[in-house]
């Protein structure tokens, strides 16, 4: 028989059982609704936390990994071996190593030629005594390019006053978390007095705060120029310590990172290897938003498939007088398939307008606030993958759900069936 009249009997079976046919629709968009909403929100959770990492970790961080050999002492190398007297030396102590990179501005000049290094931020830091009138505070201060430093982290999208610019065109300028600032009450134009490990002194000046949303950074960092904090540390202006790079393509971090350290035989760390408890709980989240949705889509398709059972036993009489009017097994599959098709594909239309008003809405509910968070509302991804992979999938569930039962009714014969 012809397609058209197969549709149009399908048809006529959906809507003679209305509420069954609502109830199977139902099913798909409800369960199609909940994987676009689920996927979209754990997506931007993972993206909202990647990014808050990613906005105080470089993309590679190169530095010196000294190690002190605890092996072996003076005393140890001055006697012989082969001496019958025994020395033996408990708990050395470690001798004075320095931890800077020779010739960085040498490999600083030549990261910033590779093509695939967006900025790279030599810097220079040391754990330092606040002193604001009677309050101290100790935190980790930063001697930087403010300029490269800004295009790794995006320093000019959190400051909360100043500029990042106001630390070169202030003399001993200082830029603090916020939070820092507030424990010292400390205001923009303020003195503070900055102690080294060496005891060295010198007063700086604030010129900025800023806000990360990280406890650890607003409340225990601040930046001042490279050249400062090696005049603060006694160091020539050729000590650098680390160096911190990012890149044009993120997921290239890995394989450059190997390739810089054996370049220049320096530790040299990517952020998936420093942040790898945060991969595994992005792994984690995606694989248990794959299992609850995919499930509910799967409880979905054995609803309808068990309302297709219903349909069959109910259209015994109808599928032996078609069948008896000349209508071959392919056609009765045909019409089946088509209902359940028909099912999935108005079911999974409306899931995905579902999908998309729940994400909107819980994109639109404000996020409960306090002194670190940064966000406003819940976090939650839009992207065009995700309902086209819901689209499908829902399909999928439904043609399967259909197809065993549609080959059980061409299987039917209506010599049985009509003699009763």
């Amino acid at each position: 028989m012809s397609l058209q009249v197969n549709l149009s009997i399908a048809r006529t079976h959906l809507l003679s059982r209305k509420k069954q046919t609502i109830i199977a629709m139902l099913g798909v968009t409800f369960g199609i609704a909940m994987f676009i909403l689920m996927i979209s929100f754990m997506k931007g959770v993972n993206k909202l936390l990647q990014d808050l990492v990613l906005s105080t970790t470089p993309d590679i961080h190169i530095y010196n990994d000294f190690k002190t050999d605890y092996s072996a002492s003076i005393a140890g190398r001055y006697f012989n071996a082969g001496n019958r007297n025994w020395v033996i030396v408990h708990h050395p102590r470690p001798k004075q190593i320095s931890l800077n990179l020779r010739n960085a501005p040498g490999i600083v000049a030549d990261l910033r030629k590779h093509e695939e290094v967006v900025a790279v931020s030599p810097y220079l830091s040391a754990l330092t005594l606040f002193h604001y009138g009677p309050v101290q505070w100790a935190a980790n201060l930063e001697g930087v390019d403010i300029r490269e430093e800004d295009r790794l982290f995006g320093l000019a999208d959190k400051m909360v006053s100043g500029r990042p610019e106001d630390l070169l065109a202030t003399d001993n300028g200082i830029i603090m978390g916020y939070k820092l600032a507030e424990d010292l009450n400390l205001l923009p134009g303020d003195l503070v007095t900055l102690t080294a490990p060496s005891k060295a002194q010198m007063r700086f000046r604030v010129v900025g705060t800023y806000k990360f949303g990280i406890a650890t950074v607003d409340e225990y960092k601040a930046y001042v120029s490279l050249s400062k904090m090696q005049q603060l540390m006694g160091k020539n202006r050729d000590y650098i310590t680390d160096i911190r790079i990012k890149l044009k393509d993120l997921d290239r971090a890995v394989p450059l990172a190997a390739a810089f350290g054996k370049k220049y035989g320096y530790k040299s760390e990517d952020w998936e290897t420093v942040n790898a408890s945060l991969k595994a709980s992005n792994i984690i989240r995606d694989t248990l938003t794959y299992v609850v949705s995919i499930t509910l889509l799967i409880v979905a398709g054995f609803g309808i498939y068990n309302i297709m059972n219903m349909v069959i036993i109910s259209k015994m009489k109808d599928i032996a007088i078609l069948k008896a009017q000349g209508f071959a097994g392919r056609d009765i599959i045909q019409i089946f398939l088509s209902q359940s098709l028909i099912i999935g594909l108005i079911g999974g239309m409306a899931g995905l307008l579902l999908g998309f008003l729940l994400s909107y809405g819980l994109s639109r509910v404000p996020f409960p606030q306090d002194d670190f968070i940064i966000i406003t509302h819940f976090p939650v991804l839009f992207q065009g993958w995700f309902y086209i992979f819901g689209a499908l999938f829902g399909i999928l569930t439904t043609l399967l759900a259909g197809l065993l039962p549609a080959r059980k009714a061409a299987k039917i014969d209506p010599v049985a069936i009509l003699r009763g």
